[in-house]
């Protein structure tokens, strides 16, 4: 298989992976509000989606919408591994999913009114978003490794 599209079948995988990651987390009081939550408030705030589509169409949108962002920056993350062939994927995937939260979440994500911004955050839920993040990434670049071996031969 070619890496874009290894990497971007990685990040679809990812993309579910995180998104249970984020329900359990939830659901056990382990994590607080997650970032999918904040997305779908922020779709509804610009939309008043939930009023046309109920709060399960706004999440199903947002799922979408993450599904899609995850391919896509999977596709960028092929062009690292790329340019780094040899860095132990795992440390890879974290370096890049490390660099998504920065430029996204600390970044963009508040400049357009998704988040409130990290410091306004505070540590608990900013490391929750970097760890989500780092564990998008890394669930991308094994899946992307493991579809890019080649079968041993008998």
């Amino acid at each position: 298989m070619q890496a874009r599209t290894a990497a971007m079948v990685g990040g679809l995988v990812a993309g579910v992976v995180t998104t249970a990651a984020m329900w359990a987390g939830r659901k056990s009081g382990v994590l607080g509000k997650t970032l999918d939550r904040d997305a779908v408030d922020w779709i509804d705030d610009t939309t008043g989606s939930r009023e046309v589509i109920g709060d399960t169409g706004t999440s199903l949108v947002e799922f979408g919408n993450h599904l899609g962002a995850s391919a896509a920056f999977a596709g960028l993350y092929a062009k690292l591994r790329e340019a780094f062939p040899d860095a132990p994927p795992a440390a890879l995937g974290a370096l890049f999913g490390t660099g998504l939260y920065l430029v996204n979440i600390a970044g963009i994500a508040p400049l357009i009114g998704i988040t409130e911004g990290e410091t306004n955050a505070g540590p608990r839920k900013a490391s929750e978003r970097w760890a989500v993040h780092v564990l998008q990434s890394v669930v991308t670049a094994i899946v992307m490794e493991r579809l890019m071996s080649k079968p041993a031969k008998a």
